[in-house]
């Protein structure tokens, strides 16, 4: 077979039909359970229209190759993480397309114990085994059972917070139509039960893999207004919002304004280290000030990692760190088996708010003063290497510190950036923060974009 150009560096995605396909999802599973030597694996699948049958076939390919396959039905990745490290299992693959547009599918792969499967663990090889279809004969094929874990995932969700700390809340939920909307429901149903004070309001609740109301995807500003307006509209105490595959959450204050996925890990950082004093945190180099600020003052220790969840997993793990966090609202939690959740996040501001009686404006707000930052701004450029190079000329009578953990990082005790080439799309990001200055902040902006032009 031709080379599967499915295959990226984290993970699969590729547009249906000739990228993605059963016959692909088939060989797909056959080559990922040969790989590992699976006995029994989990899948899952997100609410788009091709989920199940990609699943199916991916389960069969599983199957053929000798190995049990249990079938969680419509997921969010977390879910298949969590049965990964929860059940007795040698790995688990989610099939989603996340916020990819909707002629997309994809997949996620774990091994046991919910640990990451990219490019160079492992990856790589499925891939070729895939492609070359050299599947070993079995001699007995594996069966195929269906269970339900969502009891069993919200009761794990429920022991990152005391729920005794939860006061009368309410909260704006927007699953984007995507898979989030169940697990809600089961966890209003879990504090229904418990008599919790907290009151959900649904928007674009119900899962349809038409999306009517746009791919499920908050980091793009035009889908953050349904949220927005019913938090007003009903005076709300936060808004969040999920991505497809709700492994990414996103919040919104008691004004419906969006909060930068960056404020969040400072916030987090925070509720961690009043429960585990003296806990490590690590955090991505593109924004640092006010995470190293935060995990600081609550008594952590704050470390950098190259951005990117391999790595980041992979650095929790070596300095058994207590919470990782991203500014693309991607967070990590070591209880979790280090993977990424969209569900625990939320919970843990909303018990920081009862908590601390604080509106999330004042969490985030003066935070928000103290080290303004520009968010995540994307440039197309033909040439990376060149743009970095005229960057770091600019500035070199400033004689900043450089650091090229990951692109490029120049510092001053006034203000901070961070340029670098994105993992997954031909994109040039930008993050600039200062000590309190916006002004400042918008000065470099554009003095990077001229830069950026000129090249």
């Amino acid at each position: 077979m031709s080379s599967l150009t499915c295959f990226k560096a984290y993970d699969i995605r590729g547009r249906l039909g000739e990228e993605l396909n059963t016959d692909i999802a088939y060989r797909i599973g056959r080559a990922y359970a040969q790989f590992l030597g699976a006995n029994k694996v989990v899948v899952g699948g997100d609410v788009r229209e091709t989920s199940e049958e990609l699943k199916q076939s991916l389960a069969r390919g599983i199957m053929d190759a000798g190995c049990d396959v249990i079938d969680l039905g419509m997921t969010g990745t977390e879910q298949v993480y969590f049965a990964s490290f929860h059940l007795d299992v040698d790995g688990g693959i989610e099939v989603t397309a996340s916020h990819n547009p909707i002629d997309f599918n994809g997949m996620k792969l774990v091994r046991r114990g919910a640990q990451p499967i990219s490019g160079d663990t492992g990856l790589k090889d499925i891939q070729e085994l895939a492609e070359s279809g050299a599947f070993e004969e079995v001699d007995k094929k594996g069966s195929l059972t269906s269970l339900d874990l969502m009891p069993a995932f919200v009761e794990h969700l429920l022991g990152y917070v005391d729920v005794n700390n939860f006061e009368p809340l309410k909260l704006v939920v927007n699953a984007g139509n995507g898979s989030a909307g169940p697990s809600i429901d089961a966890i209003e149903g879990e504090f229904v039960r418990l008599g919790l004070p907290v009151e959900f309001v649904k928007v674009h609740h119900q899962p349809d893999p038409s999306f009517p109301n746009g791919i499920p995807n908050p980091l793009l500003p035009e889908n953050r207004s349904a949220t927005a307006i019913a938090v007003v509209e009903n005076k709300a105490d936060m808004g969040i919002a999920w991505d497809g595959d709700f492994d990414r959450c996103f919040l919104f204050d008691e004004n419906g304004e969006f909060i930068e996925g960056y404020y969040i890990v400072g916030l987090l950082a925070e509720a961690f280290l009043l429960k585990h004093q003296g806990e490590k945190i690590i955090h991505d180099p593109r924004l640092t000030w006010n995470t190293i600020n935060m995990v600081e003052r609550s008594g952590g220790v704050a470390i950098q990692s190259k951005t990117g969840h391999a790595f980041i997993k992979e650095r929790m793990r070596a300095e058994n760190a207590v919470y990782g966090g991203e500014m693309s609202a991607h967070h990590y939690f070591r209880d979790f088996a280090y993977c990424d959740s969209g569900m625990i996040p939320w919970l843990l501001v909303a018990e920081l708010l009862c908590v601390q009686s604080k509106k999330v404006s004042e969490l985030v707000g003066e935070r928000m003063q103290a080290f303004p930052c520009s968010g995540e701004i994307n440039y197309c450029v033909s040439d990376v290497p060149a743009v970095l190079d005229a960057v770091k000329a600019h500035f070199a009578d400033q004689n900043p510190e450089l650091d090229t953990t990951d692109g490029l990082s120049l510092e001053l005790p006034e203000w901070r950036m961070n340029i670098r080439a994105s993992n997954t799309e031909p994109l040039l990001r930008l993050n600039i923060e200062t000590v309190a200055n916006t002004k400042l902040l918008d000065d470099l902006i554009g003095e990077v974009e001229e830069l950026i032009r000129s090249v």
